[in-house]
């Protein structure tokens, strides 16, 4: 089975998701379940789960970059103790005005008398298809070409804020200092090029929230969480067909 008869078995929604944005994600190794929330949350699946019912996906079908890094947000287990934030800022020098990773927190109502709070952690997304880069008058944001993390020339950028407006994250900043635009690269120049093997967000974590890793390894832990099977998994904005590299679910947690 090919890539376009597999895009024509969809479910309930998804086939108002653009033609284009089926395809990609399915090339990436991901089939899509379902939307939520008027399509705001994307529910993924992995294609090898979705073989069970389609046949074989043509052995083609990888991920564009290796290594092709990319973040997992177990969200649930976030306690909001900002400690990814203070190393990223310690790590990146981000001015006190700036930011790389943030947690935004909701509050809503599960009863009568009761409500939770959740927190979800947020960064660039590290886009396969970046509206950033598309729209960089001089080149001064691009893809990096063997990981695919999306990267800033601070000596290029003549601080329009062109790729500020087209972020659908509002993931960048501009940077008073530099006077170039900032945002995050998974710490691509102040950590991964320097032989460490995570983020600096990601080693301070103590609840485990953020998994990085090569969605190209089959062995790494964010390949797995990816694509175990029974488990939701979903991108922010999936209807700006960016293609995000940075995943987001839920655990099951012991009680």
């Amino acid at each position: 089975m090919n890539i376009k008869e597999l895009e024509e078995l969809t479910n309930e929604g998804v086939d108002h998701l653009p033609l284009l944005e089926r395809r990609a994600f399915l090339r990436a190794g991901l089939a899509i379940t379902g939307l939520f929330m008027g399509g705001t949350i994307l529910s993924l699946t992995s294609i090898r789960r979705a073989e069970a019912v389609t046949g074989p996906i043509p052995k083609n079908a990888d991920y564009p970059y290796k290594p092709h890094y990319s973040m997992v947000m177990r969200q649930n287990l976030c306690i909001d103790c900002e400690l990814c934030m203070d190393a990223c800022v310690r790590t990146n020098n981000v001015p006190s005005y700036g930011w790389r990773t943030k947690i935004l927190e909701r509050t809503r109502h599960i009863g009568p008398k009761e409500q939770e709070t959740i927190f979800m952690p947020i960064l660039c997304n590290q886009c396969n298809e970046p509206p950033c880069v598309r729209v960089c008058p001089t080149v001064a944001t691009y893809k990096d070409k063997t990981t695919g993390i999306v990267v800033m020339d601070n000596k290029k950028c003549i601080g329009c804020k062109t790729c500020m407006a087209a972020c659908p994250y509002n993931a960048r900043y501009y940077n008073e200092e530099t006077r170039a635009i900032d945002k995050c690269n998974f710490c691509l120049d102040t950590r991964l090029s320097k032989g460490e093997k995570d983020p600096a967000c990601v080693e301070a974590c103590p609840a485990d929230v953020r998994v990085f890793g090569d969605l190209n390894d089959p062995e790494s832990e964010v390949y797995k969480l990816v694509h175990q099977p029974e488990t939701t998994v979903w991108v922010l904005r999936p209807e700006t067909g960016a293609l995000p590299n940075v995943f987001y679910m839920n655990v099951v947690l012991d009680v």
